[in-house]
């Protein structure tokens, strides 16, 4: 497995569908984008399982933590010896082999979008598209400000509503898929999982359950 090319958990895929922030949206894109928003208001903590598909078919999996506003973290299961947090702004990508840090500012990347303090789904964000199929909703938001950084569609079981995967498609075009699994919501966590600076940052996910 090429560890570059399952990098970007930061990035992922574009609907080639109308916007809906051109005064297109019905009554009830309206209010499935409310109830959108409000679910994903209402997270503070998530922990789940993931698996991710690079836009060659490369996959890895691991854990990933939520803690929201502005943390999040992705440890790789072995062999992969990758890290990905966000904390205080910034995007640290690691490679656990090399001892190499790569970081990004959180604002540059779609999936910053996830974290915000909060999440409004017009103003700063564009919706582009909305989609339901087979009780899921697929909603594909931007940056306004900055559409060329990359698009993430969320995909949400609808009743009741849960994140299950996202797509994130970056500035060059390269996909990359996330699905979760054993979802959890509203766990405590240790901060020192998602801080560079402290010492037990580098033990893994840690829970005070």
């Amino acid at each position: 497995m090429r560890r570059r090319q399952i990098l970007p958990a930061l990035a992922l895929l574009p609907l080639a569908v109308p916007a809906l922030a051109q005064g297109t949206a019905s009554p009830r894109d309206r209010a499935d984008l409310q109830r959108v928003e409000a679910y994903l208001n209402s997270i503070t903590t998530l922990r789940a399982r993931f698996i991710q598909i690079a836009q060659n078919g490369a996959t890895a999996q691991g854990t990933a933590l939520i803690w929201r506003p502005g943390r999040m973290r992705f440890d790789y299961d072995p062999p992969e010896p990758l890290l990905l947090v966000a904390n205080a702004g910034q995007f640290m990508h690691y490679d656990k082999e090399l001892r190499q840090p790569s970081i990004v500012p959180v604002g540059s990347t779609p999936l910053g979008i996830l974290l915000r303090d909060r999440i409004t789904l017009s103003g700063e964000v564009t919706v582009s598209a909305l989609q339901r199929e087979a009780g899921f909703l697929r909603v594909t938001l931007f940056r306004t400000a900055n559409p060329s950084e990359g698009r993430i569609t969320l995909v949400l079981a609808d009743n009741p509503m849960e994140l299950r995967q996202w797509l994130v498609v970056d500035g060059q075009g390269r996909t990359t898929r996330v699905t979760l699994s054993a979802i959890e919501t509203g766990i405590r966590l240790e901060r020192a999982t998602f801080d560079f600076n402290d010492p037990r940052f580098m033990q893994g996910p840690v829970d005070n359950n």
